[in-house]
């Protein structure tokens, strides 16, 4: 990380719903962008970043909700460019949650909760995941309970889809598995310019 900063927000996100809970901890530098957030969510939680996203949260001068994420699609909806916005100006120990929506058409809600703002570690690299539980569900698997129904099938070697399913899913998949040494971050400046340029 190019820039200074002498603050790290630790965030908590919960994908909802699911149980039990799939969750990371992860630090991110206080002058993250709502980008730059999404991409650190984006790799801790091992989704592969395929579709639209967006957060809600209340701006705390107008005490409104507003929606801040990439802004297109046909949603009849204002929401921000999230590369627009700084976390450190709607994120507070008196503001301190959002929701953060991945995938509108599978619907994968999460649960973002500023736990603690810290001085940054000068040995650390930034961001990083500091604990987490359970594996992320595979990318369009049908949300939360297309993801029940997959667990089902996958745990059941006579169900007539368990070969189709593991192998669709890429092979064995470990609900119960998250390593914190297995999550790498990519540079968000980088995904932007992917994306976008």
């Amino acid at each position: 990380m190019k820039k200074k900063f002498d603050q790290v927000y630790q965030f908590k996100i919960t994908l909802w719903d699911s149980k039990p809970p799939v969750w990371r901890r992860i630090q991110v530098p206080e002058m993250y962008t709502f980008w730059d957030l999404h991409v650190a969510i984006q790799n801790s939680m091992s989704w592969l970043d395929y579709h639209l996203h967006e957060f809600e949260i209340m701006n705390p001068i107008t005490k409104r909700k507003v929606r801040i994420g990439i802004p297109e699609g046909d949603f009849d909806r204002k929401v921000l460019p999230g590369w627009n916005h700084k976390i450190a100006d709607y994120f507070s120990m008196e503001n301190n949650k959002s929701d953060y929506m991945y995938d509108f058409g599978d619907g994968w809600n999460h649960i973002i909760e500023l736990e603690k703002i810290l001085p940054r570690n000068k040995d650390t690299n930034y961001p990083i995941c500091v604990k987490g539980k359970r594996a992320c569900p595979p990318e369009d698997v049908g949300g939360v309970y297309g993801y029940k129904n997959f667990l089902e099938i996958i745990r059941n070697p006579r169900h007539p889809e368990h070969k189709s399913m593991k192998r669709w899913a890429g092979g064995e998949f470990d609900p119960e598995h998250f390593d914190v040494k297995e999550v790498h971050f990519d540079d968000p400046d980088k995904r932007w310019k992917t994306a976008f340029g």
